[in-house]
């Protein structure tokens, strides 16, 4: 009777089990975090060599069908269950079925390289994102958790897997906690989100692993007509990402009509590519196009660079090579933020700063991890601007996104309520029907 006291007392301090969290936690954060900041860094590494040695030597753009069809052939006889990507962890912890299979992160780090090397236009964070949801769900078994805490342990792999792959810790548990449920976030995951992405953020860069660096060096006063210029370019950055979600979901969609046999979509994907670069003579719009990001703080960039961004990594994307969004929306949102440099009164660098989080945060739904993302890349002084331009571009972007699988947990809008609780999926298929004019049922 005594000890059975004693124990009613510990569990009434509150701060004792909240000790023993705590400490679970940080364990489990500790080794995830040290795990998926050192896959990162590989993979940062070997996209670096792959990336300088196809610019090194342009002819291998030639053999991007070769490319696609090893994609293609490795993801169709080995990788058949876990070719959705992102989309399968976001429905694993929707609605649980089982442990996400290890070989997505080799795969996916195989099959984005192989896309960069041969000359695909593609980003990084998924791949990042895959393999620390592949690296983090292993400890679900490992450690015979429970449910609840399985849904902690993909919000780590999420978290580990963006922060360290960008270096934005911030942004990147911030992005897990919100990236799960369109319009709310999973506060029950936030301390091991936070830990796992400053641990995998810390152990990427102890590799000797650095991330590019952006400069805005003159942020202007917020003046009323700076507000609504801040509201104006918000508007465009969210069209832009909703253009972008809808043709990668759009190619992907034709390329499964067009041809039955998956290995052979990124064949025919790749040698359009490898035409289209060819006919263009440039590698301006493959790959990551970092020196292009870089180019649109600096100088006037070509006015229809994110337009031929957009097509070129939908289209690969669509065609089932592997990587990424985030970088080439990246590209996208800076280089159309340059471009408004000749309608809107704001310096260029802030307008690029304003797209390469913006046009971010509309196409994944993520406002509040976009606007960490800003203030960690370009610094705390711009972070008003970027603030209004991720929100507004999160409105404007409606109801679509690149991950197909989230669920708007609070609707855009009022007027869209009937959408609540619904995937972005399902969301498309009524809407088809609607056009179609048969309705639906709420």
């Amino acid at each position: 009777m005594d000890r059975l006291k004693f124990k009613k007392r510990i569990v009434a301090i509150e701060q004792i089990p909240l000790l023993a969290y705590l400490l679970k936690w940080l364990v489990i954060s500790l080794v995830i975090g040290v795990l998926c900041g050192s896959a990162s860094a590989f993979f940062l590494i070997s996209l670096e060599w792959a990336t300088n040695w196809r610019e090194a030597h342009i002819w291998i753009i030639a053999l991007l069908p070769l490319g696609g069809l090893l994609i293609g052939l490795m993801y169709h006889y080995y990788g058949n269950s876990v070719v959705k990507g992102n989309n399968l962890l976001l429905e694993e912890f929707h609605s649980p079925k089982q442990i996400i299979p290890f070989k997505m992160a080799p795969l996916v780090l195989a099959g984005t390289v192989l896309t960069h090397f041969f000359g695909g236009s593609a980003g990084r964070e998924g791949t990042a994102v895959q393999m620390g949801g592949a690296i983090a769900d292993q400890f679900t078994k490992f450690l015979s958790l429970r449910p609840r805490d399985r849904k902690v342990i993909l919000t780590i792999g999420i978290s580990a897997g963006f922060a360290s792959v960008f270096g934005t810790p911030l942004a990147g548990a911030v992005f897990a906690l919100e990236v799960l449920i369109i319009g709310r976030m999973r506060y029950e995951s936030i301390l091991p989100s936070f830990m796992a992405a400053i641990i995998a953020d810390q152990t990427c860069r102890m590799w000797n692993v650095h991330h590019t660096h952006y400069v805005i060096p003159d942020v202007p006063e917020m003046t009323l007509i700076n507000f609504l210029c801040a509201i104006g370019a918000g508007i465009l950055f969210g069209l832009a990402a909703m253009l972008f979600s809808k043709l990668v979901h759009y190619f992907g969609a034709l390329f499964k009509n067009k041809i039955n046999y998956p290995p052979l979509r990124p064949v025919l994907g790749g040698a359009i590519i490898a035409l289209a670069v060819w006919s263009m003579d440039t590698t301006r719009y493959i790959g990551l196009g970092v020196p292009v990001i870089q180019e649109a703080f600096l100088y006037n960039v070509n006015s229809y660079d994110f337009l031929l961004k957009i097509l070129f990594t939908t289209f690969t994307l669509g065609a089932g090579f592997k990587g990424g969004e985030v970088t080439p929306l990246f590209y996208i949102g800076a280089t159309l933020g340059n471009v408004l440099i000749w309608f809107l009164p704001l310096p260029m660098p802030l307008l690029a700063g304003m797209g390469f989080v913006a046009v971010f945060a509309g196409a994944t739904n993520t406002p509040l991890a976009c606007t960490l993302m800003g203030i960690e890349l370009f610094g705390a002084g711009c972070g008003v601007f970027v603030g209004i331009a991720c929100v507004v571009a999160y409105l404007f972007s409606g109801h679509t996104g690149i991950y197909s699988s989230q669920i708007v947990g609070s609707a855009k809008h009022l007027i869209y309520g009937r959408q609540q609780n619904k995937t972005l999926t399902m969301i498309t298929a009524l809407r088809n029907r609607d056009k179609a004019g048969n309705g639906y049922k709420k």
